[in-house]
């Protein structure tokens, strides 16, 4: 069940191949996403000493927030990921062009979950042309549509 989408990502990347990571998230961090409050417009991810980390996702705290809980609704959140993928992650971001970015954060066996995906950025016409491509999708959708009754 997802939680929240970035579609930005796919308007902006051509999506290569998509990985799930854990999160760590705190408590009250939680209770703001179970209550969607969660953007990931802005967010990026960077590898830093190894790790990965989601930077720019943005959670809103609940105006129930613990009165000795100051949150941070910005704060860099570490992703949780196997050893290997994180070395096969490391190879490829280092090649020229990629990036990580976050696409999607899901519910899996009652845990929150974060697919991310490896991204190529798209230029100006690439864009143009994926945008031509969906709207004449949706058109053939809406002759056919015509035609059937």
């Amino acid at each position: 069940m997802s939680i929240a989408q970035n579609k930005k990502a796919f308007h902006d990347y051509f999506i290569e191949e998509k990985y799930e990571a854990g999160i760590v998230l705190e408590g009250w961090e939680v209770k703001a996403i179970r209550a969607g409050r969660i953007q990931l417009k802005e967010a990026y991810i960077i590898i830093r000493n190894g790790e990965l980390f989601l930077i720019g996702c943005h959670i809103s705290s609940l105006p129930a927030a613990s009165t000795h809980v100051h949150p941070d609704p910005v704060r860099t959140r570490k992703l949780l990921l196997h050893a290997a993928q994180i070395s096969q992650l490391i190879g490829k971001v280092e090649r020229s062009g990629y990036t990580l970015v976050p696409l999607d954060m899901h519910y899996k066996a009652g845990r929150i979950k974060l697919e991310i995906g490896l991204a190529k950025g798209k230029k100006q016409y690439d864009k143009r042309e994926s945008e031509k491509r969906k709207e004449w999708e949706r058109d053939k959708q809406r002759l056919i549509r015509h035609q059937q009754t």
